[in-house]
């Protein structure tokens, strides 16, 4: 098992719930390969817990076979939900999966209930429920209308890690070769451990391999969530290629004479897909656009699914994703300068705070990040370029970014102008400009304000 990676904030949080003097109701959820199950399990180290895998069918008996190996008392209890966790009172209890128990029992939601509100509650029980099915947790756990709702005592949606804690996995990479990883694997731990560096050898050799995961791993992701995973494929392809609209994504998928609004929800509820709005305008925009909401479906859609055939048949290299990689990082390292620049705004190490950060487009000019502090009334806007610039390529990209600037209307207020590149000369001729100016070399100077 890989050493366990960053989570300072959430596994602290999780173990002083585990360690509380009371009873806790914990719900972590978040799409599959995250991490939800390794967090947890470093959380309860230590600690006297029933672990369990819950699966399609006999959950209760498979349980309590479970529990008996750790707490042999269960044996004697009465061999119902009820009677399966009295017997677990005080003691530290995780079920992975939950969604499982709901599939195959409905009702296990109102026995668990029951088992809380007349026995657990009173008591240092600890109940950590698991589950991969955003869409099932959230409807049938978290939400207003669960049987189990006002029982949770804290809920955690697990996300992607961020782009800097790769530099934990590949200690002795490359910020270039870091970027061209997070290209792939975004920060979902799964994908990030299957790599091996040097990062193009081993996707060669990925891509070759009879037993790789990358051929069935979109199909197990969608049959988690939906039935109708074809759909989801056809209209999740259509994003990963840039239709971004409503219009395009029907045009792409041919689903023009059908309403393709909840296909987009249900993707957006189980954190496949985001809808974005210009950052100067409100989350109710009819200018929003949908993006794939992580790297490794992009990368999939993108590079694996056109060329699963292919693939089958060994006639596709790595190689022939490299000719395109540059292209394709452009959009990638949009979000690590998102969250380059987020770090600077948290050690104040920008000309102000910004509180809210984003994109920016109308018609056909875009901005790649917009940072705004509405209530002083100033602004960063950045550039974003996955290439090597000399000074007076630099020079032209910001002058263009302050024409651009104009055209976001924001009379009276104070701005600024930033570039963020792979690599730029003369930073310092163009910082004394009055321009703000950052590339990978930068990126060290995250360390030091940690």
């Amino acid at each position: 098992m890989s050493p366990f990676v960053d989570r300072r904030e959430e596994l602290k949080a999780l173990k002083e719930r585990l360690t509380s003097d009371k009873f806790e109701l914990i719900v972590i959820y978040g799409r599959r390969r995250v991490g939800k199950t390794r967090l947890a399990l470093e959380a309860v180290k230590g600690l006297p817990h029933v672990y369990y895998l819950a699966v399609e069918g006999d959950n209760l008996r498979h349980f309590r076979e479970t529990a008996e190996r750790v707490f042999p008392e269960v044996k004697y209890s009465r061999e119902d939900w009820e009677g399966t966790l009295h017997a677990l009172k005080g003691k530290i209890i995780v079920i992975d999966e939950f969604p499982n128990l709901i599939k195959e029992n409905p009702q296990v939601l109102s026995l668990f209930q029951r088992a809380i509100d007349l026995d657990l509650s009173n008591s240092k029980t600890k109940l950590v429920l698991l589950g991969s099915s955003v869409s099932m947790m959230t409807e049938k756990v978290l939400s207003y209308k669960s049987p189990l709702y006002g029982r949770r005592t804290g809920s955690m949606k697990l996300r992607p890690m961020d782009f800097f804690s790769l530099r934990e996995f590949f200690p002795r990479a490359s910020w270039e070769e870091l970027v061209e990883v997070y290209g792939m694997s975004d920060g979902i731990p799964f994908y990030i451990t299957q790599v091996e560096l040097p990062f193009w050898e081993w996707l060669e050799k990925e891509l070759s391999s009879p037993v790789s995961f990358f051929r069935d791993e979109v199909d197990f992701l969608l049959r988690y969530e939906f039935s109708e995973v074809s759909t989801y494929k056809r209209i999740l392809e259509a994003i990963a290629l840039g239709k971004t609209t409503p219009k395009e994504i029907r045009d792409f998928t041919g689903l023009r004479h059908s309403d393709i609004s909840p296909y987009l929800r249900n993707l957006i509820e189980t954190d496949l897909i985001t809808r974005e709005v210009p950052v100067t305008e409100k989350r109710t925009s009819k200018k929003g656009r949908y993006y794939v909401a992580d790297n490794f479906l992009a990368f999939w859609f993108r590079y694996i699914f056109p060329n699963l055939s292919r693939i089958e048949e060994g006639t596709f290299s790595a190689e022939e994703i490299r000719e395109s990689y540059d292209h394709y990082l452009g959009f990638v390292f949009e979000k690590v300068v998102r969250q380059f620049l987020i770090e600077l705004n948290r050690a104040s190490k920008l000309p102000f705070r910004f509180t809210k950060i984003g994109r920016w487009w109308y018609k056909n000019e875009e901005i790649d990040l917009l940072a705004l502090n509405e209530r002083k009334k100033k602004a960063l806007f950045v550039e974003v370029k996955w290439k090597e610039l000399s000074e007076m390529e630099a020079q032209g990209i910001l002058r263009d970014l302050e024409r651009k600037g104009e055209l976001v209307g924001l009379d009276g207020w104070e701005k600024y102008y930033g570039l963020v590149a792979k690599k730029v000369t003369g930073k310092v001729e163009l910082g004394e400009e009055g321009w703000l100016v950052w590339d990978l070399g930068d990126f060290k100077e995250l360390k030091s304000l940690e």
